[in-house]
């Protein structure tokens, strides 16, 4: 007897949920089951007339004036001059002088107080700890 009851039970859920996978959705179409598959579509073609439009990046500019006490670049090379006195930046071992974070260069001459006259170049996107001016990779640097 308790054979019968447990089949009897299993044929109820088995009739249940094949009438689950069956049913109809409003409009008479039947809806998909987990083990259908949707039709793949693939994306457009591209068109071969149209050409690739092209974004050129913000033109970079230099400024237009020079600073007072600001570089100034000799015709033909990429060497800028500053001259001016060093001040010490807001982090240890930092120096400026005119805007520009001192970076490299003989340390005894590059003191904060010290009148110099250094010649490097600006690599304004360079990433620094000093949190101040813009970087100025010193090439030479002397006391004047």
């Amino acid at each position: 007897m308790r054979t019968f009851r447990l089949a009897v039970s299993a044929l109820t859920v088995c009739v249940a949920l094949s009438a689950c996978g069956s049913e109809a959705a409003p409009g008479g179409t039947p809806t998909p089951t987990p083990t259908e598959t949707q039709p793949v579509t693939s994306p457009p073609a591209p068109d071969p007339t149209s050409t690739p439009s092209i974004v050129d990046p913000a033109p970079t500019t230099r400024p237009s004036s020079p600073k007072p006490g600001g570089p100034s670049t000799p015709p033909g090379v990429r060497a800028t001059t500053l001259t001016g006195t060093v001040q010490g930046g807001v982090e240890p071992n930092c120096v400026l002088l005119d805007g520009y974070l001192l970076l490299g260069g003989p340390r005894d001459v590059l003191t904060p107080g010290a009148r110099v006259e250094v010649t490097g170049r600006a690599e304004p996107g360079m990433m620094t700890t000093c949190q101040q001016g813009t970087p100025f990779v010193v090439s030479n640097a002397n006391r004047s």
